[in-house]
């Protein structure tokens, strides 16, 4: 039986404002999206990745992606998140934890995730090797997130301890 020691949850953030460069293309959970703007950040600026990554090292209490992959090193520039993500799962793993799950809630006025969303979901749980839903939400026209100047992510992960560790 799974003792509530045995599990940790892990919450992850991330946020990102368009770009005004037209060669920046947007991508979210792995996914590219033509015609739509790209996020400014030193990777690909994966919000939906990077909050998952966040999730999946707070719960297993490794620190953060800043830690693990910071800005200030050349090396991840235009990285590829789902390879960051891939690699946190690694980590993740190698500490003696297992994903059960991740959630996300995206927030964002465009693009559209609907259309997207079983690909997303199927490019992030292979990446990750557990099941990971997204939810799109709207910000209603508050905020920047709201005027569309940006995307937003939540992601909640859950660890189940392997056995032996």
């Amino acid at each position: 039986m799974t003792s509530a020691a045995d599990l940790r949850v892990g919450q992850g953030f991330d946020v990102h404002r368009f770009s005004d460069d037209p060669d920046r293309r947007l991508v979210l959970a792995g996914c590219e999206f033509d015609g739509e703007p790209g996020l400014v950040g030193h990777s690909d600026a994966d919000a939906v990745s990077h909050a998952c990554s966040d999730a999946l090292l707070g719960a297993a209490n490794l620190g953060d992606i800043g830690v693990h992959f910071p800005d200030t090193d050349p090396r991840w520039r235009g990285a590829d998140s789902i390879e960051l993500l891939r690699h946190v799962v690694a980590l993740v793993t190698d500490a003696g934890w297992s994903v059960a799950n991740i959630d996300c809630a995206v927030v964002c006025e465009r693009p559209k995730l609907a259309p997207r969303r079983d690909e997303m979901q199927s490019t992030l749980s292979g990446a990750v090797g557990a099941p990971v839903s997204i939810k799109g939400n709207r910000a209603e026209r508050l905020g920047s997130i709201g005027r569309s100047e940006g995307i937003a992510c939540f992601a909640t992960a859950l660890l189940v301890r392997e056995p032996g560790s």
